[in-house]
């Protein structure tokens, strides 16, 4: 428990540093964005970009004597190895061509929060075709976009037996290279934290989220808590700032002469931003991450909150908007997160109901948002996929889940030795759990920081962490 008397007003506490790059250049638009091109195109890089890794991990899993094919070229009846792109036929799936149908007369489906199902089609597409497969398949994790081998054999026109298959896997990981402070023995801590709620209804989140920005700054806790947040070298917000109380879904259907002289919600939520980043940027660095809920596109990758949105805390040197998904390397580590939808989009058109094992499938899928374009809007690329993974980072994060978790995600070789390490690290909705992430650099240790503020009987409640 923390008495927000506790605060030793005569204590001095110099706020620790930490080297820091920014990573996210292939997710930030330079020039103008065209719209008029087909999403095939970002399949068809996606698949001629993987395809070389993916062949190489299936050489390892599989061996040489199997032969990798084109789908034109294989034969009924002799095993071999096909690489390319899934797509995963879900007749509870949302299609536009159903909307239209219940406007004729025809119920349709119930809304529903998940559509994945056991009877679900899955084929395989190359270059060239098609085919469905059939037999081992994992029904569980296979989603719409990932590229991978299969192996097995044709047996009929059209369906191919699948015995086995295999992602590319973790690409090479940097070296790590530690800041000499934290090879010396020195903690160094980043606060990660998403759904902030701002522009809600319910004050006690306010509160809660305002005890911890004192907390980190330095203007609540005891000397001890002082020490330990004086350490803290980045506080990274991993979207969602922003509350769904702010989106005015009704705007569009009321006369505009009646919306004159009216305020968008989200204008006084995006002052409080403004106001709160200011106080966090004149103690530690922070970076601003924006969700599906910000004012910014809704298409992956996001980009930065536009500088004209904070007119206080854009003087500060301190603060940056960056992009989503976003990659840094913060004292020597590099790090990979996202606001979530890539993660949530999946949970919701997949099997899986562990978030950290869609984290880990994404990950070993060498690709952070296979369900880009079919179920997750993105831009339309022609010459890039920008979610293909290049190197594995050392981090992973990725905000706006349901609870708090922490792991460490090892790749391994064929004789069972440990290859590659990724700490995987779900931030909770802050809105929800009033929780936020306190990372410690060094070791790579997570622990959750849980603030609560509330009224009742006997007043304001202490704050617990």
């Amino acid at each position: 428990m923390v008495n927000s008397m506790e605060v030793d007003e005569q204590l001095v506490v110099e706020r620790t540093v930490c080297s820091y790059e920014n990573r996210s250049a292939k997710y930030a638009f330079n020039n103008k964005r065209s719209f008029d091109v087909q999403y095939s195109q970002i399949y068809a890089e996606r698949l001629k970009s993987m395809k070389d890794s993916v062949a190489r991990a299936a050489r390892r899993k599989w061996g040489a004597d199997v032969p990798v094919t084109r789908l034109s070229e294989i034969k009924v009846g002799r095993q071999c190895i096909v690489i390319g792109t899934l797509f995963r036929k879900m007749e509870l799936q949302p299609s536009i061509l159903k909307e239209v149908s219940a406007e004729e007369g025809v119920l349709p489906l119930p809304p529903s929060a998940r559509y994945a199902t056991d009877e679900d089609e899955f084929v395989l597409e190359d270059e060239q075709q098609r085919i469905v497969m059939t037999g081992n398949i994992d029904r569980q994790a296979l989603v719409t976009g990932m590229v991978l081998a299969i192996m097995g054999e044709e047996v009929a026109g059209g369906v191919f037996e699948t015995v086995d298959h295999c992602f590319a896997g973790l690409p090479p990981q940097p070296t790590l290279q530690l800041d000499q402070t934290m090879i010396d023995g020195e903690d160094r801590f980043v606060v990660l934290i998403s759904d902030l709620g701002l522009g809600s209804k319910t004050l006690d989140d306010h509160l809660s989220l305002h005890m911890l920005v004192d907390l980190v700054t330095g203007r609540l806790g005891s000397s001890h808590e002082q020490e330990l947040f004086s350490k803290v070298a980045r506080f990274i917000i991993c979207g969602n700032s922003l509350s769904e109380d702010t989106l005015c879904t009704s705007s569009d259907r009321v006369a505009k002469y009646k919306l004159r002289n009216v305020q968008a919600k989200s204008v006084e939520a995006m002052d409080q931003l403004d106001e709160l980043v200011c106080q966090i940027g004149t103690s530690v660095p922070v970076d601003i991450m924006p969700g599906e809920l910000d004012p910014t596109s809704c298409f992956l990758p996001q980009q930065p909150i536009h500088r004209c949105m904070f007119p206080k805390s854009n003087r500060l040197a301190t603060v940056h908007s960056v992009t989503n998904p976003y990659e840094c390397t913060i004292g020597g580590l590099t790090m990979l997160g996202s606001a979530g939808q890539n993660i949530n989009n999946i949970f919701q058109y997949s099997g899986l109901d562990d978030r950290d094992r869609i984290m880990e499938a994404t990950l070993e899928g060498g690709h952070i948002a296979p369900t880009t374009p079919d179920t997750l809007s993105c831009y339309p690329y022609t010459k890039q996929d920008p979610f293909i993974l290049d190197s594995t980072p050392h981090v992973y994060f990725v905000g706006n889940q349901p609870e708090f978790s922490a792991r460490m995600h090892n790749s391994t070789t064929d004789n069972g030795q440990t290859e590659t390490q990724v700490c995987i690290v779900s931030v909770p909705s802050f809105r929800r759990t009033h929780t936020a992430v306190l990372m410690n650099l060094r070791d790579l240790n997570c622990q959750p920081l849980c603030v609560s503020a509330s009224f009742d009987d006997e007043g304001l409640n202490d704050m617990s962490r």
